[in-house]
């Protein structure tokens, strides 16, 4: 898609775990910001939690008076289109703001990663989700149902499941592994306070994926920690092989990984590919979930159009 070289867009990637915008102009990045996520569009308060955490990115970045079509990936958006909706009524007033379109996360992931090709694309952060869209256009989501639901696989999962390995080896119910003094550490408290911790938190999966990375890199010495990585892969896997299953497309189909969970290496990523690999062919992401909501500001023709709240 050509672009003019006046076009300024504020991309807005907002997670779980963070929020993050960037103006571009003419389709290159110009300014950046990062602040923090919001639990999620579905989530009670998730329409005012999301609307902060964007406007509090958006007033770090300077020129923004001079007028943007302001793009947003949310998560929750998919599962809450009434909440997307009104989050994009929201944001109609900001400063500057000439239009504002509103998806889902995994929507401006699955743009980001694979443009507006057909394919599967596994958004896996602090939340997890896969999409695929076929030759046809159609548009299928699997997971990304939250943390008490679904998001089986993902880094918010991996780390509850590591803390209550952790719990397990205090109290004498589980086998004894490293990651129960390893979670005392990374969170600094005792072991006992941890139901505390997390319960004070407005968003406590996020607290919990902080601990994905620790029980990943304790895997390969670790069998508690190996065997939680082993039922993550085989839970992202499920998720992918179900969206290949229910899209139009023929194995193998292009499939990228985007998210922060492309990062815990080995102890993940080689059994999910193991176990992908019959119905996949896997590439590198062609981009993130900002270069996707910077390509929804301007183009109205991609399939996930009917999933985008636009305003004006």
């Amino acid at each position: 898609m050509m672009e003019h070289m006046d076009i300024r867009v504020l991309a807005v990637d907002l997670g779980k775990t963070g929020c993050r915008g960037s103006l571009r102009i003419g389709g290159r990045e110009r300014a950046g910001a990062q602040g923090v996520g919001a639990a999620g569009l579905a989530n009670a308060g998730g329409i005012e939690e999301a609307e902060r955490a964007i406007r509090a990115v958006a007033v770090q970045i300077a020129d923004l008076a001079a007028g943007f079509v302001l793009s947003v990936g949310a998560a929750g958006a998919v599962a809450a289109p009434s909440a997307a909706r009104e989050l994009a009524r929201r944001l109609v007033d900001m400063p500057g703001a000439q239009a504002v379109a509103v998806t889902s996360d995994a929507v401006t992931a699955h743009l980001g990663a694979l443009g507006a090709m057909p394919g599967v694309v596994l958004a896996a952060g602090t939340g997890a989700v896969a999409t695929a869209v076929d030759a046809a256009g159609r548009f299928t989501r699997v997971d990304g149902w939250g943390p008490l639901l679904g998001d089986e696989g993902s880094g918010g999962w991996i780390g509850l499941e590591g803390l209550r390995s952790a719990l397990r080896a205090h109290d004498g119910r589980g086998p004894g592994t490293a990651l129960a003094a390893q979670a005392a550490g990374h969170y600094d408290v005792a072991l006992s306070d941890l139901p505390t911790l997390l319960g004070s938190q407005e968003n406590p999966a996020l607290i919990a994926a902080s601990f994905a990375p620790v029980v990943a890199a304790t895997a390969a010495a670790d069998e508690v920690a190996a065997q939680i990585m082993a039922a993550a892969a085989n839970a992202l896997a499920r998720t992918v092989l179900a969206a290949v299953a229910s899209s139009g497309l023929r194995p193998p189909a292009p499939f990228a990984i985007t998210g922060g969970l492309a990062n815990l290496g080995i102890p993940l990523l080689a059994p999910l590919d193991h176990a992908i690999a019959h119905a996949v062919g896997r590439r590198p992401a062609l981009g993130t979930p900002l270069d996707g909501a910077a390509l929804l500001a301007t183009d109205t023709t991609t399939a996930v159009e009917p999933l985008v709240t636009r305003l004006a």
